[in-house]
């Protein structure tokens, strides 16, 4: 409970009682997307009053719902988008139903601050109508999505100039900044022109009350001794290719047939990995698991002898936090990923670092931990405890609740300033 949190004065046990907050988000449904499903909860039991606005999924299709208290309102998107124009349709389907329901919800409920989650760097657009009658809007920085354009497409050019504007746009019109690293602060002070008081780091931290771990399963080896366990999106931009030529390199060029790999995730390209694994006789040694409750894929990664994170190193994943690793690192598994910064602020020496986007040495780091078992054993320790002790969700919701605060201190100093300017006047 927050009463017990650290950081909050005056035993105030609903700091922020009476206020209202709208979280909007377009990539994933809630309370499918983790991170803004913790923060939605740890604003209702800051004595908030939450609503979300969110698009449907697989399971989360319900147009409405109230889920412990929070106000879910659902809208439908196009497939997701592989091209200019397919963003142009999913984008402009997002912004008409995020503006729709907007309204609907300062209607049925009210809200003071629009809490807009990227990507898209666009939801502004939604939040600038209701700054001009007081609202404010709090941008939470997810994606940088100039450098993911970057990494999806190999190239700059005329789109990735105009998501800079876009991102630029966004913050000169956010009151405040939710960062989740250091880096992405840096973009938002250097590259945004935001104050540094004005831009809070809430990382997306595991929850311990959630993320557990389950009894292993020996089914997931398929009849091998060691199991390789990843989870994350099925996309063109996390390297899960790599992480299939490190698999063909273990299995095939070194004739490791005790090695068995399982993935577990969704995304638009999982047909495409799955035609990879095939070409690269690898049918038999990778698992595509697809998006699983999390029952499973606990039981799945406490089952893994080891986990991967085959994200490449460029501009986007290099200042990055990726939710795998704490989580696997929550669960006290050690963990392989090429040499990215902030793969490395994560995970410390729970991990080792391979050559950036060399599957061979991938591979090689694999085998290196398989063989051996105290490694693996220490690095995991090392993980689970950072995370216990340093990196759990718990250790961010006082950050977020002070971010809040601070958007309510600059209020009040505001709305003072023009009360002595009308009595001046």
């Amino acid at each position: 409970m927050l009463t017990t949190i650290e950081g909050l004065d005056d035993h105030q046990v609903a700091p922020l009682a009476g206020r209202k907050v709208l979280i909007i988000v377009e990539n994933l449904p809630v309370p499918f997307d983790r991170r803004v499903w913790q923060e939605a909860r740890a604003l209702k039991e800051a004595g908030a009053l939450v609503s979300v606005i969110c698009p449907t999924g697989k399971g989360h299709d319900a147009a409405y719902e109230c889920l412990e208290g929070i106000h879910v309102y659902r809208h439908p998107l196009p497939t997701e988008a592989s091209a200019a124009a397919g963003y142009l349709v999913e984008y402009g389907a997002a912004l008409y139903h995020e503006m729709r329901l907007a309204l609907k919800v300062l209607r049925r409920h009210g809200f003071d601050v629009i809490h807009g989650c990227n990507p898209p760097d666009l939801i502004f657009l939604v939040a600038l109508p209701f700054k001009l009658i007081g609202k404010r809007y709090v941008f939470d920085h997810h994606d940088i999505n100039p450098e993911l354009y970057e990494a999806k497409f190999g190239r700059q050019g005329g789109f990735h100039r105009l998501l800079r504007l876009f991102e630029w746009l966004t913050f000169k019109t956010a009151n405040l900044v939710i960062s989740t690293n250091e880096s992405y602060r840096r973009i938002a002070i250097e590259r945004g022109g935001k104050k540094p008081e004005d831009v809070f780091v809430v990382r997306s931290g595991p929850d311990l009350t959630r993320v557990k771990h389950a009894e292993p399963n020996p089914a997931h080896r398929k009849g091998r001794r060691y199991l390789v366990g990843y989870v994350g999106v099925m996309g063109d931009q996390e390297g899960i290719d790599l992480l299939l030529m490190a698999a063909r390199h273990v299995v095939h060029t070194l004739g490791r047939d005790d090695v068995q790999f399982c993935l577990a995730g969704g995304g638009p390209s999982t047909e495409a990995l799955k035609k990879q694994a095939d070409n690269l006789g690898l049918a038999d040694h990778v698992t595509f698991l697809g998006r699983v409750p999390d029952a499973l894929l606990f039981e799945m990664l406490s089952t893994a002898d080891v986990c991967v994170n085959p994200d490449r190193v460029n501009a986007m994943n290099d200042k990055s936090t990726m939710n795998k690793i704490l989580e696997y690192m929550a669960l006290g598994k050690p963990i392989v990923q090429f040499d990215v910064t902030e793969g490395r602020v994560s995970a410390a020496d729970a991990s080792l670092y391979a050559k950036a986007n060399d599957p061979v040495d991938f591979a090689a780091k694999l085998l290196e931990l398989l063989a051996d078992p105290d490694a693996r054993a220490r690095m995991g320790a090392s993980g689970r405890k950072r995370i216990e002790t340093q990196m759990a969700w718990s250790y961010e919701i006082p950050r977020l609740i002070a971010a809040y605060r601070r958007l309510e201190h600059k209020n009040a100093r505001a709305v003072a300033g023009k009360v002595r300017d009308q009595v001046e006047t």
